[in-house]
Protein backbone atom coordinates (compact mmCIF):
# COMPACT_ATOMS: atom_id res chain seq x y z
CA UNK A 1 0.00 0.00 0.00
CA UNK A 2 1.33 3.39 -0.97
CA UNK A 3 -0.60 6.53 -0.09
CA UNK A 4 -0.22 9.24 -2.72
CA UNK A 5 -1.96 12.34 -4.03
CA UNK A 6 -3.13 15.68 -2.70
CA UNK A 7 -6.80 16.27 -1.91
CA UNK A 8 -8.52 19.45 -0.76
CA UNK A 9 -11.43 18.53 1.52
CA UNK A 10 -14.04 20.48 3.45
CA UNK A 11 -15.30 19.84 6.94
CA UNK A 12 -19.01 18.99 6.81
CA UNK A 13 -19.53 19.36 10.56
CA UNK A 14 -17.16 20.12 13.45
CA UNK A 15 -14.24 17.77 12.86
CA UNK A 16 -16.08 15.62 10.28
CA UNK A 17 -14.39 15.09 6.94
CA UNK A 18 -14.44 12.58 4.10
CA UNK A 19 -11.32 10.53 3.45
CA UNK A 20 -10.85 10.51 -0.34
CA UNK A 21 -11.82 7.20 -1.94
CA UNK A 22 -8.35 6.61 -3.42
CA UNK A 23 -6.89 6.69 0.09
CA UNK A 24 -9.78 4.82 1.70
CA UNK A 25 -9.31 1.93 -0.73
CA UNK A 26 -5.75 1.44 0.56
CA UNK A 27 -6.88 0.83 4.14
CA UNK A 28 -7.56 -2.72 5.28
CA UNK A 29 -11.01 -2.26 6.77
CA UNK A 30 -12.82 0.81 8.01
CA UNK A 31 -10.64 1.59 11.04
CA UNK A 32 -7.42 3.58 10.91
CA UNK A 33 -5.15 5.36 13.39
CA UNK A 34 -4.74 9.12 13.52
CA UNK A 35 -2.09 10.86 15.61
CA UNK A 36 -0.13 14.09 15.82
CA UNK A 37 2.33 14.43 12.99
CA UNK A 38 5.43 16.52 12.83
CA UNK A 39 5.09 20.01 11.26
CA UNK A 40 1.75 20.53 13.09
CA UNK A 41 -0.22 18.22 10.84
CA UNK A 42 -1.96 14.91 11.59
CA UNK A 43 -0.69 11.51 10.46
CA UNK A 44 -3.00 8.66 9.46
CA UNK A 45 -1.97 5.00 9.33
CA UNK A 46 -3.58 1.76 8.30
CA UNK A 47 -4.47 -0.03 11.57
CA UNK A 48 -2.28 -3.09 10.90
CA UNK A 49 0.66 -0.96 9.77
CA UNK A 50 0.34 1.25 12.87
CA UNK A 51 0.37 -1.75 15.17
CA UNK A 52 3.58 -3.07 13.54
CA UNK A 53 5.21 0.36 13.89
CA UNK A 54 4.02 0.67 17.48
CA UNK A 55 5.57 -2.68 18.36
CA UNK A 56 8.88 -1.57 16.86
CA UNK A 57 8.72 1.74 18.72
CA UNK A 58 8.09 -0.08 22.00
CA UNK A 59 11.26 -2.11 21.46
CA UNK A 60 13.58 0.91 21.68
CA UNK A 61 15.29 1.81 24.92
CA UNK A 62 13.53 4.18 27.31
CA UNK A 63 16.92 5.19 28.62
CA UNK A 64 17.37 7.49 25.63
CA UNK A 65 15.41 10.70 26.10
CA UNK A 66 14.74 11.15 22.37
CA UNK A 67 13.04 7.74 22.14
CA UNK A 68 10.85 8.48 25.14
CA UNK A 69 9.87 11.87 23.72
CA UNK A 70 8.84 10.33 20.38
CA UNK A 71 6.76 7.71 22.17
CA UNK A 72 5.02 10.33 24.29
CA UNK A 73 4.33 12.52 21.28
CA UNK A 74 2.89 9.74 19.10
CA UNK A 75 1.11 7.51 21.60
CA UNK A 76 -0.46 10.24 23.73
CA UNK A 77 -2.48 11.55 20.80
CA UNK A 78 -3.15 8.34 18.85
CA UNK A 79 -6.80 7.43 18.28
CA UNK A 80 -8.50 4.62 16.40
CA UNK A 81 -11.14 6.12 14.10
CA UNK A 82 -13.92 4.44 12.17
CA UNK A 83 -14.90 5.47 8.66
CA UNK A 84 -18.65 5.35 7.98
CA UNK A 85 -20.31 4.10 4.78
CA UNK A 86 -19.96 7.54 3.15
CA UNK A 87 -16.22 7.66 3.90
CA UNK A 88 -16.59 10.16 6.74
CA UNK A 89 -14.80 10.22 10.07
CA UNK A 90 -14.62 12.67 12.97
CA UNK A 91 -11.32 14.10 14.15
CA UNK A 92 -11.19 14.57 17.95
CA UNK A 93 -11.17 18.16 19.18
CA UNK A 94 -7.66 17.94 20.66
CA UNK A 95 -6.24 16.96 17.26
CA UNK A 96 -8.27 19.68 15.52
CA UNK A 97 -6.74 22.22 17.88
CA UNK A 98 -3.23 20.83 17.41
CA UNK A 99 -3.44 21.10 13.61
CA UNK A 100 -5.40 24.38 13.75
CA UNK A 101 -8.01 23.32 11.21
CA UNK A 102 -10.51 25.73 9.76
CA UNK A 103 -13.16 24.93 7.11
CA UNK A 104 -10.83 23.14 4.68
CA UNK A 105 -7.84 20.84 4.88
CA UNK A 106 -5.44 19.05 2.57
CA UNK A 107 -5.09 15.31 2.86
CA UNK A 108 -1.83 14.23 1.27
CA UNK A 109 -0.30 10.86 0.62
CA UNK A 110 3.19 10.39 2.06
CA UNK A 111 3.89 6.85 0.93
CA UNK A 112 3.50 4.71 4.05
CA UNK A 113 0.90 7.02 5.62
CA UNK A 114 -1.20 10.08 4.85
CA UNK A 115 -1.21 13.48 6.49
CA UNK A 116 -3.96 16.02 7.11
CA UNK A 117 -2.85 19.64 6.98
CA UNK A 118 -4.42 23.00 7.68
CA UNK A 119 -5.00 24.26 4.12
CA UNK A 120 -3.05 27.52 4.54
CA UNK A 121 -0.10 25.74 6.18
CA UNK A 122 0.04 23.19 3.36
CA UNK A 123 -0.01 25.89 0.69
CA UNK A 124 2.76 27.78 2.51
CA UNK A 125 4.79 24.59 2.93
CA UNK A 126 4.56 23.66 -0.76
CA UNK A 127 5.63 27.18 -1.79
CA UNK A 128 8.60 27.07 0.61
CA UNK A 129 9.93 23.74 -0.68
CA UNK A 130 9.76 24.97 -4.30
CA UNK A 131 12.14 27.83 -3.62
Amino acid sequence: MVFFGEYLVSFTAPGRVVLPKKLRELLKGNIFVLTKGFDLCLAGYDKEDWEKRATALLAVSLLEKENLEKRRFLFSSAVYLEIDDQGRFVIPRTLIQYANFNEKAFIVGVGDHFEIWNSEKWERYTKEIKT
